[in-house]
Protein backbone atom coordinates (compact mmCIF):
# COMPACT_ATOMS: atom_id res chain seq x y z
CA UNK A 1 0.00 0.00 0.00
CA UNK A 2 1.01 3.34 -0.75
CA UNK A 3 -0.06 6.68 1.63
CA UNK A 4 -0.97 9.69 -0.02
CA UNK A 5 -0.52 12.48 2.16
CA UNK A 6 -2.45 14.89 1.19
CA UNK A 7 -2.34 19.09 1.95
CA UNK A 8 -4.51 21.19 -0.78
CA UNK A 9 -5.10 24.96 -0.86
CA UNK A 10 -8.67 25.37 0.56
CA UNK A 11 -10.36 29.02 2.16
CA UNK A 12 -9.80 26.98 5.74
CA UNK A 13 -6.11 26.51 5.07
CA UNK A 14 -5.43 29.55 7.25
CA UNK A 15 -6.58 28.24 10.28
CA UNK A 16 -3.37 26.36 9.80
CA UNK A 17 -1.70 29.81 9.67
CA UNK A 18 0.91 30.93 10.02
CA UNK A 19 2.83 27.71 10.66
CA UNK A 20 1.22 26.37 7.47
CA UNK A 21 1.91 29.48 5.34
CA UNK A 22 5.69 27.61 4.93
CA UNK A 23 4.61 23.80 5.23
CA UNK A 24 2.38 21.08 4.70
CA UNK A 25 -0.71 20.69 7.59
CA UNK A 26 1.24 17.24 7.88
CA UNK A 27 4.57 17.94 8.56
CA UNK A 28 3.39 20.08 11.82
CA UNK A 29 3.63 18.88 14.88
CA UNK A 30 1.94 17.29 18.11
CA UNK A 31 3.36 15.00 20.82
CA UNK A 32 6.95 13.18 19.69
CA UNK A 33 6.18 13.11 16.26
CA UNK A 34 4.17 15.31 12.99
CA UNK A 35 0.90 14.38 11.84
CA UNK A 36 1.97 12.99 8.77
CA UNK A 37 4.27 10.55 10.66
CA UNK A 38 1.61 9.65 13.25
CA UNK A 39 -0.51 8.36 9.89
CA UNK A 40 2.56 6.13 8.58
CA UNK A 41 3.05 5.01 12.04
CA UNK A 42 -0.71 3.69 12.31
CA UNK A 43 -0.96 2.46 8.74
CA UNK A 44 2.95 1.21 8.56
CA UNK A 45 2.65 1.53 4.31
CA UNK A 46 5.02 0.21 1.28
CA UNK A 47 5.96 3.76 0.54
CA UNK A 48 4.53 7.13 0.73
CA UNK A 49 3.88 10.45 -1.67
CA UNK A 50 2.96 13.98 -1.13
CA UNK A 51 0.49 16.24 -2.46
CA UNK A 52 1.09 19.63 -1.27
CA UNK A 53 0.20 23.35 -2.60
CA UNK A 54 1.77 23.76 -6.31
CA UNK A 55 4.09 26.85 -4.38
CA UNK A 56 6.05 25.15 -1.49
CA UNK A 57 6.50 21.41 -3.73
CA UNK A 58 9.72 22.74 -4.79
CA UNK A 59 11.13 23.23 -1.22
CA UNK A 60 9.33 19.79 -0.41
CA UNK A 61 11.04 18.06 -2.34
CA UNK A 62 14.45 19.30 -0.58
CA UNK A 63 12.98 17.80 2.73
CA UNK A 64 11.96 14.22 1.69
CA UNK A 65 13.23 11.61 0.16
CA UNK A 66 9.46 10.92 -1.08
CA UNK A 67 7.58 12.22 -3.97
CA UNK A 68 6.08 15.40 -3.95
CA UNK A 69 3.25 16.19 -6.19
CA UNK A 70 4.51 13.65 -8.87
CA UNK A 71 1.36 11.69 -10.66
CA UNK A 72 3.21 10.00 -12.88
CA UNK A 73 4.41 7.99 -9.35
CA UNK A 74 0.86 7.39 -8.90
CA UNK A 75 -0.58 6.35 -12.19
CA UNK A 76 2.20 3.72 -12.37
CA UNK A 77 2.10 2.21 -9.09
CA UNK A 78 1.44 -1.58 -8.54
CA UNK A 79 0.20 -0.61 -4.95
CA UNK A 80 -3.49 0.32 -3.68
CA UNK A 81 -3.27 3.79 -2.79
CA UNK A 82 -4.50 5.29 0.75
CA UNK A 83 -4.69 9.42 0.92
CA UNK A 84 -4.92 10.91 3.95
CA UNK A 85 -5.50 14.46 4.25
CA UNK A 86 -3.27 15.94 6.72
CA UNK A 87 -5.78 17.16 9.10
CA UNK A 88 -7.16 13.72 9.98
CA UNK A 89 -5.88 12.39 13.12
CA UNK A 90 -4.03 9.04 13.57
CA UNK A 91 -5.90 7.98 16.12
CA UNK A 92 -9.81 7.56 17.19
CA UNK A 93 -11.33 6.02 15.31
CA UNK A 94 -11.57 2.73 13.14
CA UNK A 95 -10.87 1.83 9.58
CA UNK A 96 -9.76 -0.70 6.76
CA UNK A 97 -7.36 -0.03 4.66
CA UNK A 98 -7.28 -3.27 2.99
CA UNK A 99 -11.53 -2.50 1.88
CA UNK A 100 -12.94 -2.02 -1.72
CA UNK A 101 -12.18 1.41 -3.11
CA UNK A 102 -13.98 4.17 -1.72
CA UNK A 103 -14.06 8.37 -0.72
CA UNK A 104 -14.89 10.27 1.83
CA UNK A 105 -15.30 14.15 1.79
CA UNK A 106 -15.34 16.59 4.23
CA UNK A 107 -18.62 18.90 4.81
CA UNK A 108 -16.92 21.52 2.10
CA UNK A 109 -17.13 18.30 -0.35
CA UNK A 110 -13.29 18.15 -0.19
CA UNK A 111 -11.29 14.87 -0.35
CA UNK A 112 -10.79 13.91 3.49
CA UNK A 113 -9.42 10.19 2.97
CA UNK A 114 -9.88 8.27 -0.35
CA UNK A 115 -9.22 3.95 -1.45
CA UNK A 116 -8.40 3.06 -4.29
CA UNK A 117 -7.42 -0.35 -4.99
CA UNK A 118 -5.29 -1.19 -8.33
CA UNK A 119 -7.28 -2.65 -10.31
CA UNK A 120 -9.60 0.48 -9.93
CA UNK A 121 -6.35 3.50 -10.93
CA UNK A 122 -7.41 3.37 -14.44
CA UNK A 123 -10.71 5.12 -13.32
CA UNK A 124 -8.92 8.24 -12.06
CA UNK A 125 -7.55 10.95 -14.22
CA UNK A 126 -3.43 11.78 -13.19
CA UNK A 127 -3.19 14.70 -15.32
CA UNK A 128 -3.05 17.36 -12.49
CA UNK A 129 -3.40 17.26 -8.85
CA UNK A 130 -6.96 19.34 -9.30
CA UNK A 131 -8.34 16.85 -11.74
CA UNK A 132 -7.03 13.58 -9.54
CA UNK A 133 -8.79 14.52 -6.89
CA UNK A 134 -11.75 15.55 -8.57
CA UNK A 135 -11.73 12.51 -10.11
CA UNK A 136 -11.29 10.66 -6.74
CA UNK A 137 -14.82 11.99 -5.85
CA UNK A 138 -16.42 11.48 -9.21
CA UNK A 139 -15.42 8.15 -9.80
CA UNK A 140 -15.36 6.44 -6.67
CA UNK A 141 -18.15 5.14 -4.12
CA UNK A 142 -18.96 7.61 -1.75
CA UNK A 143 -19.23 6.51 1.83
CA UNK A 144 -19.49 8.17 5.85
CA UNK A 145 -16.79 7.77 8.26
CA UNK A 146 -16.66 9.47 11.80
CA UNK A 147 -13.04 10.59 11.24
CA UNK A 148 -11.75 12.99 13.46
CA UNK A 149 -9.73 15.91 12.65
CA UNK A 150 -7.77 18.79 13.66
CA UNK A 151 -9.34 21.93 12.57
CA UNK A 152 -7.24 24.76 14.15
CA UNK A 153 -3.61 25.10 14.90
CA UNK A 154 -4.03 25.95 18.57
CA UNK A 155 -5.43 22.29 19.19
CA UNK A 156 -2.20 21.15 18.00
CA UNK A 157 -1.10 22.76 21.32
CA UNK A 158 -3.70 22.25 23.95
CA UNK A 159 -3.51 18.57 22.93
CA UNK A 160 0.19 17.97 23.15
CA UNK A 161 0.72 16.69 26.44
CA UNK A 162 -1.24 13.43 25.54
CA UNK A 163 0.05 13.19 22.06
CA UNK A 164 3.48 13.10 23.41
CA UNK A 165 2.38 10.05 26.33
CA UNK A 166 0.73 8.30 23.11
CA UNK A 167 3.85 8.37 20.91
CA UNK A 168 6.30 7.86 23.62
CA UNK A 169 4.17 4.64 24.51
CA UNK A 170 3.89 3.63 20.94
CA UNK A 171 7.91 4.09 20.06
CA UNK A 172 7.93 1.70 23.33
CA UNK A 173 11.79 3.50 24.10
CA UNK A 174 12.92 3.87 27.20
CA UNK A 175 16.44 3.74 29.28
CA UNK A 176 19.31 5.98 29.46
CA UNK A 177 21.80 5.58 26.05
CA UNK A 178 23.74 8.61 26.37
CA UNK A 179 25.81 10.48 28.58
CA UNK A 180 24.53 11.34 31.88
CA UNK A 181 26.88 12.98 34.43
CA UNK A 182 26.11 13.28 38.09
CA UNK A 183 24.56 14.36 40.08
CA UNK A 184 21.48 14.94 37.92
CA UNK A 185 18.34 13.90 39.64
CA UNK A 186 15.60 11.65 38.05
CA UNK A 187 12.17 11.84 39.93
CA UNK A 188 9.68 8.76 38.97
CA UNK A 189 9.16 5.45 37.30
CA UNK A 190 13.50 5.74 34.83
CA UNK A 191 10.87 3.61 32.41
CA UNK A 192 8.91 7.06 31.48
CA UNK A 193 12.83 8.41 30.69
CA UNK A 194 14.29 7.90 27.05
CA UNK A 195 17.60 9.26 26.52
CA UNK A 196 19.29 8.77 23.04
CA UNK A 197 22.61 7.52 21.97
CA UNK A 198 24.77 11.07 21.79
CA UNK A 199 22.89 13.19 24.63
CA UNK A 200 25.05 14.93 27.28
CA UNK A 201 22.95 15.78 30.13
CA UNK A 202 25.58 17.93 32.29
CA UNK A 203 25.50 17.55 36.13
CA UNK A 204 23.06 19.73 38.20
CA UNK A 205 19.87 18.70 36.29
CA UNK A 206 16.36 17.71 37.05
CA UNK A 207 14.34 15.11 35.04
CA UNK A 208 11.07 14.80 36.52
CA UNK A 209 8.81 11.67 34.97
CA UNK A 210 5.91 11.69 37.41
CA UNK A 211 3.74 13.81 35.49
CA UNK A 212 4.41 11.91 32.24
CA UNK A 213 7.57 10.93 30.24
CA UNK A 214 10.45 12.49 28.48
CA UNK A 215 12.00 11.64 25.17
CA UNK A 216 15.56 13.44 24.48
CA UNK A 217 16.42 12.80 21.43
CA UNK A 218 20.02 11.77 19.65
CA UNK A 219 22.95 14.36 20.08
CA UNK A 220 20.68 17.13 22.44
CA UNK A 221 22.80 18.83 25.38
CA UNK A 222 21.03 19.53 27.98
CA UNK A 223 23.06 22.17 30.58
CA UNK A 224 23.27 22.63 34.44
CA UNK A 225 20.38 23.90 36.53
CA UNK A 226 17.42 22.66 34.01
CA UNK A 227 14.34 21.24 35.20
CA UNK A 228 12.45 19.10 32.54
CA UNK A 229 9.16 17.52 33.64
CA UNK A 230 7.20 15.47 31.88
CA UNK A 231 5.71 14.99 29.49
CA UNK A 232 8.29 16.26 26.99
CA UNK A 233 9.84 15.94 24.23
CA UNK A 234 13.67 17.22 23.73
CA UNK A 235 14.59 17.25 19.99
CA UNK A 236 18.15 15.89 18.50
CA UNK A 237 20.91 18.34 18.35
CA UNK A 238 18.82 21.07 20.47
CA UNK A 239 20.24 22.39 23.81
CA UNK A 240 18.22 23.16 27.00
CA UNK A 241 20.52 26.06 28.79
CA UNK A 242 19.13 26.47 32.40
CA UNK A 243 15.40 25.59 30.95
CA UNK A 244 12.27 25.41 32.84
CA UNK A 245 10.63 23.48 30.71
CA UNK A 246 7.39 22.77 32.35
CA UNK A 247 5.11 20.09 31.18
CA UNK A 248 4.05 19.47 27.79
CA UNK A 249 6.43 20.49 25.60
CA UNK A 250 7.57 19.74 22.02
CA UNK A 251 11.23 20.96 21.00
CA UNK A 252 12.14 20.39 17.71
CA UNK A 253 15.28 19.40 16.04
CA UNK A 254 18.58 22.62 16.45
CA UNK A 255 16.37 24.66 19.09
CA UNK A 256 18.46 26.90 21.70
CA UNK A 257 15.74 27.23 24.71
CA UNK A 258 16.36 29.06 27.70
CA UNK A 259 13.79 30.69 30.18
CA UNK A 260 10.55 29.25 31.26
CA UNK A 261 8.62 27.23 28.43
CA UNK A 262 5.38 25.73 29.15
CA UNK A 263 2.82 23.46 26.98
CA UNK A 264 4.60 24.90 24.08
CA UNK A 265 5.65 23.56 20.29
CA UNK A 266 8.68 24.61 18.87
CA UNK A 267 8.51 23.81 15.14
CA UNK A 268 12.35 23.35 14.97
CA UNK A 269 15.76 25.58 14.12
CA UNK A 270 14.59 28.39 16.54
CA UNK A 271 16.50 30.51 19.33
CA UNK A 272 14.45 30.93 23.19
CA UNK A 273 17.93 31.47 24.28
CA UNK A 274 17.59 34.16 27.23
CA UNK A 275 14.84 34.25 30.05
CA UNK A 276 11.02 35.38 29.29
CA UNK A 277 8.43 32.81 29.20
CA UNK A 278 6.24 30.78 26.60
CA UNK A 279 3.35 29.09 27.28
CA UNK A 280 0.57 27.54 25.17
CA UNK A 281 2.32 28.56 22.09
CA UNK A 282 3.20 27.29 18.62
CA UNK A 283 6.58 28.74 17.25
CA UNK A 284 7.61 27.98 13.89
CA UNK A 285 11.42 27.51 12.34
CA UNK A 286 14.37 30.49 12.33
CA UNK A 287 12.42 32.28 15.10
CA UNK A 288 14.64 34.08 17.37
CA UNK A 289 13.27 35.10 20.93
CA UNK A 290 15.15 38.09 22.23
CA UNK A 291 15.55 38.03 25.72
CA UNK A 292 12.70 39.13 28.27
CA UNK A 293 10.15 38.01 25.14
CA UNK A 294 6.79 36.91 27.55
CA UNK A 295 3.64 36.00 25.92
CA UNK A 296 0.69 35.95 27.89
CA UNK A 297 -1.40 32.61 28.37
CA UNK A 298 -4.48 33.46 30.10
CA UNK A 299 -6.22 36.31 30.86
CA UNK A 300 -6.96 38.35 33.97
CA UNK A 301 -10.84 37.18 33.88
CA UNK A 302 -9.80 34.04 32.98
CA UNK A 303 -12.49 33.65 29.93
CA UNK A 304 -12.30 31.85 26.49
CA UNK A 305 -9.27 33.07 24.58
CA UNK A 306 -10.03 34.53 20.94
CA UNK A 307 -7.77 34.39 18.23
CA UNK A 308 -7.94 36.52 14.90
CA UNK A 309 -6.53 34.24 12.25
CA UNK A 310 -7.44 36.55 9.18
CA UNK A 311 -6.51 39.89 10.28
CA UNK A 312 -10.39 40.83 10.71
CA UNK A 313 -12.52 38.49 13.40
CA UNK A 314 -11.87 36.70 16.50
CA UNK A 315 -12.37 32.81 16.68
CA UNK A 316 -13.13 31.61 20.11
CA UNK A 317 -10.47 28.87 20.98
CA UNK A 318 -13.09 27.48 23.45
CA UNK A 319 -9.72 27.13 26.33
CA UNK A 320 -8.60 29.45 28.91
CA UNK A 321 -4.67 28.49 27.96
CA UNK A 322 -3.71 29.80 24.38
CA UNK A 323 -0.31 32.00 23.66
CA UNK A 324 0.84 32.94 20.45
CA UNK A 325 1.05 31.32 17.04
CA UNK A 326 4.49 32.74 15.69
CA UNK A 327 5.78 31.83 11.70
CA UNK A 328 8.75 31.29 10.35
CA UNK A 329 11.69 34.01 10.42
CA UNK A 330 9.85 35.82 13.19
CA UNK A 331 12.37 38.27 15.18
CA UNK A 332 11.26 39.78 18.39
CA UNK A 333 13.27 42.34 20.38
CA UNK A 334 14.33 42.35 23.88
CA UNK A 335 11.60 42.72 26.39
CA UNK A 336 8.60 42.13 24.05
CA UNK A 337 5.36 41.29 25.37
CA UNK A 338 3.24 39.08 23.23
CA UNK A 339 -0.81 39.41 23.83
CA UNK A 340 -2.98 36.14 24.49
CA UNK A 341 -3.77 34.55 21.88
CA UNK A 342 -1.01 36.73 19.67
CA UNK A 343 -0.91 35.99 16.02
CA UNK A 344 2.08 36.66 14.94
CA UNK A 345 2.85 36.55 11.11
CA UNK A 346 5.95 34.98 9.63
CA UNK A 347 9.01 36.98 8.41
CA UNK A 348 8.42 39.62 10.97
CA UNK A 349 10.42 42.04 12.66
CA UNK A 350 8.87 43.40 16.07
CA UNK A 351 10.32 45.85 18.79
CA UNK A 352 9.26 46.23 22.11
CA UNK A 353 6.75 49.28 23.16
CA UNK A 354 6.64 48.64 26.88
CA UNK A 355 3.05 46.95 26.62
CA UNK A 356 1.73 43.99 24.94
CA UNK A 357 1.58 44.11 21.12
CA UNK A 358 -1.44 43.64 19.09
CA UNK A 359 -3.36 40.51 18.83
CA UNK A 360 -2.66 40.07 14.70
CA UNK A 361 0.65 41.34 13.44
CA UNK A 362 1.03 40.42 9.61
CA UNK A 363 3.50 38.70 8.13
CA UNK A 364 5.88 40.30 6.07
CA UNK A 365 5.86 43.66 8.54
CA UNK A 366 7.80 45.90 10.87
CA UNK A 367 6.55 46.86 14.03
CA UNK A 368 8.68 49.57 14.74
CA UNK A 369 7.18 52.67 17.52
CA UNK A 370 4.15 50.88 17.59
CA UNK A 371 3.23 51.01 14.13
CA UNK A 372 3.02 48.69 10.98
CA UNK A 373 4.95 49.57 8.19
CA UNK A 374 7.31 47.78 5.30
CA UNK A 375 10.43 48.99 6.98
CA UNK A 376 13.17 47.43 4.57
CA UNK A 377 11.25 45.51 2.34
CA UNK A 378 11.30 41.48 1.95
CA UNK A 379 14.35 41.38 0.47
CA UNK A 380 16.39 42.76 3.85
CA UNK A 381 14.23 40.31 5.27
CA UNK A 382 15.87 37.13 3.24
CA UNK A 383 19.16 38.39 3.63
CA UNK A 384 19.02 37.92 7.35
CA UNK A 385 17.34 34.66 7.03
CA UNK A 386 20.34 33.48 4.82
CA UNK A 387 22.39 34.54 7.77
CA UNK A 388 20.18 33.07 10.13
CA UNK A 389 20.13 29.58 8.35
CA UNK A 390 24.15 29.57 7.78
CA UNK A 391 24.38 29.58 11.46
CA UNK A 392 23.23 26.38 11.62
CA UNK A 393 25.15 25.21 8.21
CA UNK A 394 21.87 25.01 6.34
CA UNK A 395 20.97 27.16 3.21
CA UNK A 396 18.80 29.79 2.08
CA UNK A 397 17.87 28.88 -1.09
CA UNK A 398 16.52 30.07 -4.52
CA UNK A 399 13.57 27.76 -4.23
CA UNK A 400 12.87 28.97 -0.55
CA UNK A 401 13.09 32.12 -2.08
CA UNK A 402 10.92 31.77 -5.04
CA UNK A 403 8.20 29.99 -1.96
CA UNK A 404 8.64 33.35 0.27
CA UNK A 405 7.38 35.61 -2.46
CA UNK A 406 4.33 33.97 -3.22
CA UNK A 407 3.88 33.79 0.29
CA UNK A 408 4.54 37.51 0.53
CA UNK A 409 1.54 38.46 -2.26
CA UNK A 410 -0.52 35.23 -0.15
CA UNK A 411 -0.81 37.56 2.50
CA UNK A 412 -0.27 41.36 1.28
CA UNK A 413 -3.68 42.14 1.10
CA UNK A 414 -4.28 42.10 4.98
CA UNK A 415 -0.50 43.38 5.61
CA UNK A 416 -1.26 46.31 3.07
CA UNK A 417 -4.49 46.94 4.79
CA UNK A 418 -2.72 47.46 8.68
CA UNK A 419 -0.31 49.71 6.84
CA UNK A 420 -2.61 51.90 5.62
CA UNK A 421 -4.24 52.13 8.62
CA UNK A 422 -0.95 52.78 10.56
CA UNK A 423 -0.68 55.89 7.81
CA UNK A 424 -3.36 57.37 8.30
CA UNK A 425 -3.64 57.06 11.89
CA UNK A 426 0.11 59.03 11.95
CA UNK A 427 -1.40 61.29 9.64
CA UNK A 428 -3.70 62.48 12.26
Amino acid sequence: MRLILLDQPHPKRFHFDPLALSRPIFTLRSGIKTLGEKLEMRFQPQTVAWIVPEYMAEVCRSQTLWPVNDLSELKDSNDDLLVIHGRVKAQGWEYDPNGPSEVVLDEDNQVLLARVRREDLSRLCFDTVELFLRSLADNLPHNKYEIPTWNYIWELVLANPDELRADFAALGRFGIEGEVEQPVAIRGNRDDLYIALGVRVHPMVVIDVTGGPVYIDADAEIHPFTRIEGPCYIGKKSILLGAKCREGNTIGPVCRVGGEIEESIIQGYSNKYHDGFLGHAYVGEWVNLGALTTNSDLKNDYSSVEVILDGKRPIPTGSTKVGSLIGDHAKTSIGTLLNTGAYVGAMTVIMATGKPLPKFIPSFVWYLDGNFSKGYGKQSLYKTAAVAMSRRKCSWTPAMEKMWDTIYELTAPVRDEYIRKARRAAIG
